[in-house]
This record gives C-alpha cells, structure tokens and sequence, in this order.
C-alpha cells in the first residue's frame, strides 16, 4: 500500500493556515510513528496502549484548545485537525484524548474553582493525572435528565450513591467528574478522586467494537467526597450538555479520519488488485462509483467541519450545528468503511488492513455523544422550533 499523505480532493489545505497544517501534521507522524505499527495488536488483545499517554501529554494534545494551566490554547480548527489524524490511527485512542480534555478538563477549566484548576489541570494536560466523565446511567443514556444517582449534603462532605456506565478511561482514571442529582433535584458536578471511600470501578468486556480502549463502569455506595470537590460554577443539565458539545466537536473532526484511512486503503488496494483480463478492479465502473461517493462525502464533511471549526472560534457556534457536524460525518464515515470493505472483498475482513476496525469502532461513536437519531431531533428543534423529545 502506498503510504498516506492525507486526502485532499479540492485543495481543501488552502483553507488552512500554517499553524492549523503544523498540528496536523504533527499529529499525523505520531500516529504514523507510534499507533499505526501497534493498533492492530491492541485491537485484537483488546488492550489500551496507555504507554502513549505521557507522550501524547508532551505533544500537547490533552487539554489543546484551552488556554493556561500548560495548555496548547490552539485554535479549535487546528484541535480539529489533531482529532481526525488521532481517529485516522483508532477511534479509541481519539476517544481517550476527547474524553481527557473536552470531558474532564473543560468542565473544570469552566466551572472549577481556582483550587480545582491548579490542582487538576497541569497534571491531566501532562498526563500524570487520567480522567474520566461520569453522566450515563444504565438506564439512562439519551435521556440524562433522568438520572438516578444522588448526592446528599452531609456536614462538610457530599454522599454518592448511583452507577455510571460505558465510562471511557473509568477503571484507569484517577479522577472522574461525575455528575449527579442533590437533594432539591438539582443536577451538579462533583470531582470523585481513585481510591475515594465507597468508589469502585470495573472493565466492560467482551466489546467488538472500541477495543484498544478502555470501557468501564462506575459504583457509588455511600461514597463521602469533601465538599470542596463540588464544582461551583454551574448547576443544571446545562453543565455536562455544554462538556459533550465539545467532545462532540471533537468526534465530528475525528469520524472524518476513520473515513480518510478507509477510503485511502480501497483505492490503493484497488489501483492494485486485479481481476478479470488481469485489469484492476479501479476500472470497474462499480467501484469507481463507491470511491467517488466516498471522496465526495469526505469533502463534504470536510467543509461542514471547517465552517463548525470557524464559528467555534469566532464565538457563534450554536449546538444544533455541532450536532449536524457529529451526526453527519459519523454517518458517511460508517458508510464509507462498509462500501470499502465491500472493495476489498474477503480481504476487508481481516486485520492486515483497517477497514473492520474503523467499521466495528464506528459503530459505537455512530451512538455516544448522542445518537444519530437524538442529534436529528436537536436539528429538527432548531429549524421548527419544536421540540420532539418529550
């Protein structure tokens, strides 16, 4: 296979500026460098490479469009960009970096205190401290709102009681901002510190899909944490709403990688794969017409993500045009692995190539962060103003 230098059909880098192309292709090396020669490994073990976190720290990655605390304070087109090459290497290692920096570090960076933000910021940004985000419940996912576990003011100490589950990094964090209900039904923010009284953890296994990354589950039984460990700054279902908009700005860049890497390798494997009168299967017009429906989406999403990214930096983002972005480049991302595994024929099935792996992890991000179909009804409530959720 010829190696990758990216996908680029109108001259889609004339867009960017020198610094947005010097994140890219930093990020690309190292997934080049460090994930490409391992992925697959991880993939078929089911291991996360947790080996890569400190240098995903120094790379500056974590935390990358904030500001202050060691943070890159990149723009959010150039943290774009660093997403869809980190998704291009695997969605759970993009995953990992969203969940660290749009889910544990911006709720603290935006409604931490200044003891939460020194404390906790610097050593998520390096990657000596890992996080996770504690909102969905077993028995509630889309609808978050309804969330059952609690949290009880008891002297100068909070107690917990609830379970949060599919928590990307859970049993690896060392710190989880978990979200919960007080008693006048207020839903608030609370920093759970590893190895809190009445905090347990545990892996979800058996997974098809997110492999190479870590999935757990968390348990508060009469879990005391101090009262200081109370985020200040928000109360409301507006407070972890506001953390998914930015992972889910994050996954609309991301998706696009994992499209990027398998359209790459069907057209390369069918540039070289020969059938009938020893003629490659390029000059077919069938697969002629998924290729060029694949790079006409990915362009697609490309400009979608470009316009997000530049509204998100001018301050006039709305939610409803995030959710476009996640909703539509998760979906032609998943079409695109399906209509290239379809290229490769049985060789699309096994792991000497990318293209079931993107599928399978797809598959998952097609639902997170708000499924597809809950991110049609945020589109339908924008246009009609309307809202179909109740």
């Amino acid at each position: 296979m010829a190696g990758y230098g990216g996908v680029d059909y109108i001259d889609f880098d004339s867009q960017l500026n020198d610094e947005e192309r010097l994140v890219r292709q930093t990020a690309r090396q190292f997934v080049e460098n460090e994930i490409i020669p391992i992925i697959e490994k991880h993939n078929r073990e089911g291991v996360f490479p947790k080996h890569l976190v400190p240098q995903l720290g120094e790379l500056g990655f974590f935390g990358a469009n904030l500001h202050g605390y060691g943070c890159a304070g990149m723009s959010n087109v150039a943290y774009g960009l660093m997403t869809q090459e980190l998704e291009r290497g695997d969605s759970g290692l993009r995953s990992f970096v969203s969940v660290q920096g749009a889910l544990v570090m911006y709720p603290i960076y935006t409604f931490g205190s200044d003891a939460q933000k020194n404390k906790w910021l610097p050593l998520l940004q390096q990657g000596k401290a890992i996080g996770c985000f504690g909102l969905t419940e077993p028995q509630f996912g889309s609808n978050p709102g309804g969330m059952l576990t609690r949290a009880v003011k008891q002297g100068n100490s909070y107690i917990l009681n609830g379970e949060k589950m599919w928590i990307t990094s859970g049993s690896i964090a060392d710190l989880a901002v978990v979200w919960a209900k007080t008693e006048d039904d207020q839903i608030r923010g609370f920093l759970v510190e590893k190895g809190a009284p009445g905090f347990k953890t545990w892996e979800v296994h058996g997974k098809w899909s997110l492999r190479a990354s870590v999935t757990s589950g968390l348990a508060f039984v009469d879990c005391q944490i101090p009262e200081e460990n109370l985020l200040p700054g928000v109360v409301g279902l507006k407070g972890p709403l506001s953390c998914l908009n930015q992972a889910r700005y994050g996954i609309g860049w991301g998706a696009l990688g994992a499209a990027m890497a398998c359209y790459h390798e069907a057209l390369e494997y069918a540039k070289t794969r020969k059938q009938f009168a020893n003629k490659p299967i390029a000059s077919h017009q069938l697969v002629q017409e998924k290729l060029a429906w694949m790079i006409t989406e990915i362009v697609k999403g490309q400009l979608l993500a470009l316009h997000v990214g530049r509204l998100k930096d001018n301050g006039r983002v709305d939610p409803a045009h995030i959710s476009m972005l996640k909703m539509n480049n998760v979906a032609i991302a998943l079409e695109t692995a399906r209509k290239a595994r379809d290229i490769l024929g049985a060789n699309g099935i096994v792991d000497d190539y990318c293209i079931m792996r993107h599928m399978n992890n797809l598959e998952s991000v097609y639902t997170y962060e708000g499924t597809n179909d809950i991110h049609k009804l945020v589109i339908g409530e924008r246009i009609t103003g309307i809202a179909a959720f109740v």
